[in-house]
């Protein structure tokens, strides 16, 4: 004989690093949140965003918080990549998972308002990131001012009839022309579809791959500031 007695799910706790640098004068300037791609980490997105780091605000480098297993075993745990969701094709442990991961999200942020003065929340997102950023953003529309995503793909299907309180949001949506990860036509549709709809957002193909080059870095930068956001000096 044999009876299952108990049969239930608990939580797992794991330590998710992430890192806030200011520059510039101190007081009340903008947020920008980095959202890194499928296996990198803090380190990476920190190093490629160097220039991004002459615009006076807060930068906030936030790890995702499933670890990939490095296979090699020649890596420290610590320095593993990192992804923000668990996709298996469904679209709806996709979402679910995309909420999971803002809701982790937002809690930093929320934490950071008691220390720090905010006056507007840009999110950078790139590859993975993008496509959590672009779900971040919407979602959290309240919150967010401006929304960079390179190599991604803003999911707008998972909004229908609920987007018009983010029309707020000025967005930027960069692609490689050559990307043949993340193919830039959908991406182009969905940013038409939201300047259909009022949205200030643009969609711009660069010479470059899929890769975070530094061409996406300088295009994110200049279209801030000509969005009002200031060099640190």
């Amino acid at each position: 004989m044999r009876d299952v007695l108990i049969s239930g799910k608990t939580s797992f706790k794991i330590e998710v690093p992430y890192k806030l640098i200011e520059t510039g004068k101190k007081g009340k300037k903008p947020l920008i949140l980095y959202l890194h791609g499928y296996n990198q980490n803090i380190e990476f997105l920190e190093k490629k965003m160097e220039d991004m780091l002459n615009l006076e605000a807060y930068h906030l480098f936030v790890q995702g918080p499933y670890p990939i297993y490095d296979t090699s075993r020649k890596v420290n745990v610590s320095k593993w990549g990192r992804a923000w969701y668990l996709y298996d094709g469904n679209q709806g442990q996709f979402i679910k998972s995309m909420e999971i991961a803002s809701e982790f999200i937002q809690e930093i942020v929320d934490g950071l308002v008691d220390v720090i003065e905010i006056s507007r929340l840009c999110v950078f997102g790139y590859s993975m990131g993008g496509y959590l950023g672009g779900y971040f953003a919407l979602s959290r529309w309240k919150h967010v001012n401006e929304l960079i995503v390179v190599g991604g793909r803003i999911k707008t299907e998972a909004f229908d009839g609920k987007r018009e309180p983010a029309q707020h949001i000025n967005i930027l949506a960069l692609h490689g022309k050559d990307d043949d990860s993340v193919y830039p036509q959908p991406q182009q549709k969905c940013v038409e579809l939201l300047k259909e709809e009022g949205f200030n957002a643009m969609f711009k193909l660069v010479d470059a791959g899929h890769k975070l080059e530094p061409i996406f870095v300088d295009e994110a930068y200049n279209w801030l500031k000509e969005l009002g956001y200031v060099e640190s000096g």
